[in-house]
C-alpha cells in the first residue's frame, strides 16, 4: 500500500530555503550538502540508502509553487509522474508539453489519492513546504523525513510556522545522526 512522506531538510532554525527561494545559504545547496559525493565519487552508506529510499516512490505530489521554480522537472521528476493540486489550470508547457505532469484542481485530497493510485504500492513523495502543510491538515500525510542540518540560516522560508494554526501528533519511527544531518522519520497519528 502505497504512503505519502514529505522529505525536506532543512536548518536548525526550521529553515528550508533563503528568502530567494535557494536551499541555504549563498551557494543555494547547503541544505543537501549531506548527500552529497566525496572526491571519489562516493556517498556516504547513510546518505545512498535515504536517497534509495526517496527514489523509490512511483509518484509526486508537488505544490505548484515549487512545481513551477522547479520548471517541473523537466517534465517528470527522475522518470515518475507529477500531480500538482492547484485552483489555476497549469500553464502551457505544463500543460502541453509534460504528459506526465497532471494538475489536479478538486482538491489536495484528489491530487493524493490520484498519486497514490498511479504509485501502486510505492511511495508518494510530497514536494514543498505549503503543500505538505495542506497535506497533514487535511490527513492526507502518512509521514515526515526530516534532515536537520546543522547549521542557522536566520532568515527564509520555514517548513512549519505561523501558517499551521493546528497540532499534529507525530510517532518518531527513526533516528540516524550524522556530523552532516540528523536524519529523523515520523510516522503521522491519526
Amino acid at each position: 500500500m502505497s504512503i505519502s512522506v514529505l522529505d525536506m531538510s532543512m536548518s536548525l532554525d526550521g529553515y528550508i530555503a533563503d528568502p530567494d527561494d535557494f536551499l541555504g545559504g549563498e551557494d543555494g545547496e547547503r541544505l543537501h550538502k549531506w548527500a552529497d559525493t566525496d572526491e571519489s565519487g562516493r556517498r556516504s552508506a547513510t546518505a545512498q540508502e535515504l536517497l534509495d529510499e526517496m527514489n523509490a516512490a512511483g509518484a509526486v505530489l508537488a505544490g505548484r509553487r515549487t512545481a513551477e521554480l522547479m520548471d517541473h522537472w523537466g517534465g517528470d521528476h527522475n522518470g515518475l509522474p507529477i500531480f500538482v493540486p492547484s485552483h489555476r489550470p497549469p500553464g502551457p508547457a505544463a500543460r502541453f508539453g509534460y504528459p506526465l505532469v497532471t494538475y489536479v484542481t478538486d482538491g489536495i485530497e484528489s491530487a493524493m489519492a490520484q498519486a497514490k493510485a498511479t504509485a501502486g504500492d510505492r511511495d508518494v513523495q510530497v514536494r514543498g513546504a505549503y503543500t505538505g502543510q495542506r497535506a497533514l491538515e487535511a490527513g492526507v500525510l502518512d509521514e515526515l523525513r526530516l534532515h536537520l542540518i546543522p547549521v542557522l540560516l536566520g532568515r527564509g522560508r520555514r517548513l512549519f510556522g505561523d501558517v499551521m494554526p493546528f497540532e499534529i501528533e507525530l510517532e518518531l519511527v527513526r533516528v540516524i545522526d550524522t556530523p552532516e544531518a540528523t536524519h529523523f522519520r515520523y510516522r503521522v497519528r491519526r
